[in-house]
């Protein structure tokens, strides 16, 4: 998570706190749609889906009051696909500030007028998707020219001075070798940036692993080079923590990381409007206690390393310090006023 207020901040980690002890999610990933603008080569959404009973704000309104997580994401597919996702994002704020909110997107139809109806709405964060830092995501994600809205884009929301876009790259066998040039065009970007680790339960693809000795080596290489720019990185521009880094590197050189907390520490509510552990265990349930005792209770899933997963998959001291360390500040964030005074 990107920096926010102190006060905001103690509000987030105290409900994780709270939620981490009630043996309730720290985050919920809200999958509002499985329709997509992309049809990407690693992911198993894309394209239009017939979506009937497709969850309602007031669904999002009523899981929020049973679940109480500090953070969520509003995701899909593509949740700009939704006429009414302003509507589905403000359904899951309550006061205080919480919860923290992460828009995840391919920004494909990403304008300025809904960035900032989103951050009225409520959200803390833009997580953008990345796979090249040219034209080559186009190619990736099926879908010409998004690279060149962008391109175009992001450079004018960074410069509207909120600090709250982040591109979110999954490494794959056909992008590992740029992740500095990723983070090379989200300094000139003026936005941030965070990386992730593909998995092939997703596809069923082991082509887009990363498991020869050679690509391990320019992995590390890369990752070594990441680490020390983050040591030199006062605007906090790479959002993963050093621990986050390297242990996305041992899935790699590991082939899968044992110890999976999904439908523990973190969940996802599907476009349907029922509780899955995670977004590659299809097993639905309608109480997250049902789900924790019989599915995390019982987890010996290995084979990803996602994000969501990655930033939550840690003690809860060491969880802790990093928020407090790495993603927190004193800083006053900027009032949600001007957005929504911007989006009128």
């Amino acid at each position: 998570m990107k920096r926010t207020s102190f006060v905001e901040s103690c509000l987030v980690i105290g409900q994780c706190a709270a939620n981490w002890f009630a043996r309730r999610p720290l985050v919920v990933s809200f999958e509002v749609t499985n329709a997509c603008t992309c049809n990407c080569r690693h992911c198993d959404h894309g394209g239009p889906v017939d979506e009937p009973n497709r969850i309602t704000p007031d669904g999002i309104r009523r899981w929020m009051k049973v679940l109480h997580p500090g953070a969520i994401q509003i995701s899909g597919g593509e949740p700009l696909l939704r006429d009414d996702v302003v509507d589905c994002v403000r359904a899951a704020q309550r006061a205080g500030g919480l919860p923290y909110t992460v828009f995840v997107t391919n920004a494909s139809l990403m304008t300025e007028g809904k960035y900032l109806a989103l951050r009225g709405a409520g959200v803390d964060q833009f997580s953008v998707s990345l796979d090249f830092p040219d034209a080559r995501h186009d190619d990736f994600r099926r879908h010409p020219g998004l690279f060149a809205h962008l391109e175009a884009l992001l450079p004018r929301l960074a410069a509207l001075g909120f600090d709250d876009v982040v591109l979110n790259t999954a490494i794959t066998r056909e992008n590992y070798k740029y992740i500095n040039d990723i983070t090379d065009l989200a300094d000139e970007w003026g936005v941030n940036v965070s990386f992730s680790a593909y998995s092939p339960r997703r596809t069923g693809d082991m082509s887009y692993m990363i498991t020869e000795a050679d690509e391990l080596a320019e992995l590390r290489r890369q990752f070594d080079v990441l680490l020390a720019r983050k040591e030199d990185d006062p605007r906090g521009r790479i959002v993963n923590s050093c621990t986050t880094l390297e242990d996305t590197y041992k899935y790699f050189e590991r082939g899968g990381t044992p110890n999976c907390t999904a439908g523990l520490r973190f969940l996802v509510v599907t476009a349907d409007g029922y509780l899955q552990p995670c977004s590659m265990h299809f097993c639905k349930y309608l109480e997250q206690r049902k789900l924790v005792a019989e599915f995390a209770a019982n987890n010996e899933c290995d084979e990803c390393y996602v994000a969501i997963r990655s930033y939550l998959d840690k003690g809860f001291w060491q969880l802790l310090a990093e928020n407090v360390g790495d993603h927190f500040s004193f800083r006053l964030r900027r009032d949600r006023g001007r957005a929504r005074a911007g989006a009128a």
